[in-house]
C-alpha cells in the first residue's frame, strides 16, 4: 500500500476517533437523527483500491441507494450506547476497473447490521457489517465467476443537521465468488464512501 494510502486511511480513522470520544452536546429535537422507529433514506458513492489478501491492481467504484429501520432504542452502557438499525442497499452501479478489462454490474445488499453510536453533537457515528451480491458483466475478479458475494465492514459518522446529513466512512469490501468457480483468489478493497440522506419519523 502507497504512503499516501496508508495516511489517507489512517487520518480518517483517527477523525472518526476524535469524532467519537468528543463529549456530546444537545441540539434541536427537529434534526435528522437516529432514534428508534425512524428511517433513514440515502443516496451514496463509493471508490477505492484493492489491498493485500487477494487480487491487485483492482479499482472498485460503485453507486447506490439505501433504506434503513432503527429498530431499537438505546442500549449498552459508556461508549458502546447506540441504537441498532437494519438496512437494506440497492447497487445498480458497480465499476470494477481490472487490469485485463473494466467490469460493470449491479448488486444489493439486503443484510446490513448497523450500530448508531449516541450522537455527539452534530456528528452520528456508525459501525456496520453488510452482505450482498454482485452480478457483472465479466468475470470479477477476472478467469473467475459473473456472480459474486460481497461481505463488508465499515465504520463512519453521520454529520447532522436540521433536515438532510452527510455520512463519510471507511468500508472494507470483499468480493468472492464463495466456490461457485473453481478459481476464487477473491477481491478486498478499501472504499472511501460518502452519502446524503436523512432520517425521519411518521
Amino acid at each position: 500500500m502507497s504512503k499516501a494510502r496508508t495516511f489517507l486511511l489512517f487520518s480518517c480513522f483517527y477523525s472518526w476517533l476524535f469524532i467519537f470520544l468528543t463529549p456530546g452536546t444537545a441540539f434541536s429535537q427537529g434534526e435528522s437523527a437516529p432514534q428508534q422507529g425512524s428511517n433513514e433514506i440515502q443516496m451514496w458513492a463509493a471508490g477505492g483500491h484493492s489491498v493485500a489478501g487477494g487480487t491487485s491492481n483492482t479499482e472498485v467504484f460503485d453507486v447506490g441507494l439505501r433504506y434503513g429501520r432503527v429498530i431499537s432504542d438505546v442500549h449498552l452502557p459508556s461508549f458502546l450506547r447506540g441504537r441498532f438499525e437494519y438496512t437494506i442497499d440497492l447497487v445498480p452501479v458497480y465499476l470494477i476497473f481490472q487490469p485485463t478489462n473494466t467490469a460493470y454490474g449491479w448488486g444489493f445488499t439486503p443484510l446490513g447490521l448497523k450500530w448508531d453510536f449516541v450522537r455527539r453533537g452534530r456528528f452520528s457515528p456508525y459501525l456496520e457489517l453488510g452482505g450482498g451480491t454482485l452480478f457483472s458483466d465479466h468475470n470479477v475478479p477476472t478467469y473467475t465467476n459473473d456472480v459474486n458475494f460481497t461481505p463488508s465492514a465499515a465504520l463512519g459518522t453521520h454529520i447532522l443537521s436540521e433536515k438532510y446529513n452527510w455520512s463519510v466512512e471507511l468500508r472494507y469490501l470483499h468480493i468472492s465468488n464463495a466456490g461457485l468457480a473453481s478459481y476464487n483468489p477473491g477481491l478486498n478493497s478499501v472504499e472511501v464512501r460518502l452519502g446524503v440522506g436523512r432520517f425521519w419519523k411518521r
